[in-house]
């Protein structure tokens, strides 16, 4: 594995350029029946694709279960692990901004005054999933069984989280071994929290959700206001599920938020000229670390990139107890895709790899 801390300066050049594909463009009814066509196989109550395309939208929604009170497009969704390139574009706008450099202590953030580790795990190791730090905490389990079908997550604040960090001890050298960790960037939230004097809803809120126009965001802590929220299923697909409670890992899975809201999002990543997180932006698409066999598995700040025909494709997926999401963008064809289900994962569930498969091939 390669990529270290200190930190992604600036994409490589050519990396905002995009090339013609000759495509369709999202008012092509082709496209429009090939988006519906993937929503009606979709078992699951509520289906949604959004796709944008050189800034031009389109959306198809559908499900099985009767249409909800408010239309689908309308409603925020739980994004579950997705938000992770959230809090990756706020720890990138902090570096720019001088907050913090990335390569400090995350210890040393959190409590000034404990001895510091030797070598310390920084929040580019945390953000990168390459600090050390296990999936989750070695105790989460237990405390999380009693509520496992529920709200698991719930049982462990952030104060158990920033505990358990601080207590761990890795068998590995940070930096050097990639294993994706919610219990990772759980703690760089904590840490940015700590380093701002600012907590995590409020530091994203303030830096990353205004700045981009995305007032549809928001942290379940932050809203209690559950009125405009899709309401999740178990496996079943009819049992309720409640909504998502991330407890102290918040700044791994907690937010919720409106399909415009996230095409935004995208399309940001997409064309940063000339916004307020411009660099912040550019520095999150950089390619910091290759991991496996020939170094195939390219990873950027915040997101997963794999190769295309025509150039690279970042994405990242989330999952909560009764929903699923999928974010990716392709700069090669200018299009950005979102997907999300109000369904719990199951086994072999094709609900992301098919979404993963609408935006690599590009619809040529």
């Amino acid at each position: 594995m390669t990529g270290r801390a200190a930190l992604w300066p600036g994409p490589p050049a050519g990396l905002d350029e995009e090339s013609p594909s000759g495509s369709p463009t999202p008012d092509d009814p082709l496209l429009g029946a090939r988006l519906e066509a993937v929503v009606d196989a979709v078992d699951a109550p509520d289906v949604l694709l959004a796709l944008s395309r050189h800034g031009r939208r389109l959306v198809r929604c559908g499900g099985t279960a009767p249409a909800p009170p408010l239309p689908r497009e309308d409603l925020r969704y739980e994004i579950g692990s997705a938000t992770k390139t959230f809090t990756a574009l706020l720890l990138t706008r902090l570096i720019q901004d001088g907050v913090v450099t990335g390569a400090e202590s995350a210890a040393a953030l959190l409590d000034p005054e404990r001895p510091e580790r030797t070598p310390p795990v920084t929040p580019a190791h945390l953000i990168t999933h390459t600090s050390g730090l296990p999936a989750l905490p070695a105790d989460f389990y237990a405390r999380a069984l009693p509520a496992w079908h529920s709200n698991p997550y719930a049982r462990y604040p952030a104060s158990r989280v920033e505990a358990a960090f601080l207590r761990h001890r890795s068998r590995h050298r940070p930096g050097t071994r990639w294993r994706y960790s919610n219990f990772g960037v759980a703690v760089l939230g904590l840490a940015l929290a700590a380093a701002t004097d600012t907590p995590w809803e409020d530091l994203l809120r303030t830096r990353v959700l205004r700045p981009l126009g995305l007032h549809g965001t928001v942290p379940r802590a932050a809203d209690p206001d559950t009125r405009l929220d899709a309401v999740g299923r178990r496996k079943d697909g009819h049992t309720p599920t409640p909504a998502f409670d991330a407890g102290g890992f918040q700044a791994a899975g907690a937010l919720r938020a409106t399909p415009y809201d996230l095409l935004t999002f995208l399309e940001a990543h997409l064309r940063p000229a000339g916004s307020r997180l411009e660099d912040a932006l550019r520095a999150v698409r950089r390619p910091v670390l290759r991991r496996g066999i020939g170094h195939r598995h390219v990873h950027t700040v915040g997101w997963f990139r794999h190769p295309t025909a025509g150039g690279p494709m970042y994405f990242h997926s989330g999952a909560t107890l009764g929903q699923q999401a999928f974010l990716g963008f392709r700069p090669d064809t200018g299009t950005a895709l979102v997907a999300l289900c109000t369904r719990r994962f199951r086994a072999h569930d094709p609900f992301i790899t098919t979404a993963y498969g609408l935006l690599a091939d590009g619809w040529s």
